[in-house]
């Protein structure tokens, strides 16, 4: 058990930001515990890179939408670091119907996006909250999404998920201010990588081209983008909190 170094929960860590936010934080001198649902292997490469860069990891496999298994999770981290001093709540999920196919997506469909996305926050930082308590610099950092303030073709739930995770996060502020916890969030605009890979499928390259043109900087955002964004978040603002930052290289500010 090491109750000395600093520790850090990403959820959602298997790849994509949640990997990227792990690696930055471990290259940072945190040690990390790594969530995933499913992709046991691709955790084990998040961790590989975490434990190169000079990291204690602990594999947490769970759904986090299921509050029994979160608990477990944050005991585990309990008995192996003796602290948590950050939570990244980066897991999430979505479906693959458009906005205008709204009608095709299932009550099932829009339940699990808002199990992972919204209640999943909710748990993970209920249960991390009195871990949190006894840091002396505790922060939350939410994976929002530039289209939970303004959606367009994306689909429904997904989007609707992602407005109720942007006013959650600002009320978890407020809630957990008092206890020294600052909670932030990252919205990313069109990033490149599989998971837009597999909204755009065969259009991706064409797609990822034109936004990119549109863009004040003339490209897309990658993961690495998001997570230096938390990373500032975590490190370097003490006094931000309740805030969400688009990561989109100024598209949203000119379109």
């Amino acid at each position: 058990m090491s109750e000395t170094k600093r520790v850090a929960l990403v959820t959602g860590a298997s790849s994509g930001i949640g990997r990227a936010e792990a690696v930055a934080l471990a290259k940072a001198g945190y040690n990390v515990a790594i969530n995933y649902s499913r992709s046991a292997a691709d955790a084990r490469k998040t961790a590989a890179e975490c434990e190169k860069a000079g990291a204690e990891t602990l594999l947490a496999q769970c759904d986090v939408g299921d509050e029994a298994g979160v608990i477990a999770m944050i005991e585990a981290i309990r008995s192996k670091f003796g602290r948590l001093d950050v939570v990244c709540n980066n897991a999430g999920t979505t479906v693959n119907k458009l906005a205008r196919d709204f009608e095709q997506v299932t009550a099932e469909e829009w339940d699990r996006v808002f199990s992972v996305n919204v209640k999943g926050v909710f748990l993970v930082t209920k249960h991390a909250a009195p871990l949190l308590r006894a840091s002396d610099d505790a922060c939350i950092v939410n994976t929002n999404s530039f289209v939970g303030a303004r959606p367009g073709p994306q689909p429904l739930p997904y989007s609707a998920s992602k407005g109720a995770l942007w006013t959650l996060t600002k009320a978890l502020a407020g809630a957990l201010g008092p206890s020294k916890i600052r909670v932030n969030g990252v919205a990313p605009g069109w990033m490149e990588g599989e998971w837009m890979q597999r909204m755009l499928g065969n259009n991706y390259e064409k797609m990822m081209e034109a936004r990119a043109k549109q863009t004040p900087l003339r490209r897309v955002i990658n993961a690495e983008d998001v997570a230096q964004t938390a990373l500032s978040l975590i490190e370097s603002n003490k006094a931000v909190n309740g805030v969400i930052i688009v990561v989109d290289c100024g598209y949203g500010a000119v379109t």
